[in-house]
């Protein structure tokens, strides 16, 4: 049975954000924490965005819809753009 050669990165660049506009979400006392988890792809684009923390259903959608807007300068192994998973928190208090 063959065996699936994985590449080694022996050089890595993470992603780099180029346009990540915070997404709009209410100010409140004890505000609303939103965890998400998406790819980012080797065109820079966010694929794949999904909730692992939710903060309401209006909050996360909000979250949802900003990071599908998101652009980055993609990871790089070995010099070639490649997939990088990320997660990011976003929390709003007074």
């Amino acid at each position: 049975m063959p065996t699936l050669a994985v590449p080694s990165c022996e050089s890595v660049q993470p992603a780099e954000a180029l346009l990540t506009p915070d997404p709009l979400l209410p100010i409140a006392p004890d505000g609303p924490l939103v965890r998400v988890s998406f790819v980012i792809g080797p065109d820079g684009r966010v694929h794949s965005p999904f909730v692992l923390y939710s903060g309401g259903s209006n909050e996360d959608a909000a979250v949802l819809r900003a990071v599908r807007g998101w652009r980055y300068r993609p990871a790089l192994c070995n010099g070639v753009p490649t997939d990088s998973e990320v997660r990011v928190r976003f929390s709003i208090h007074e």
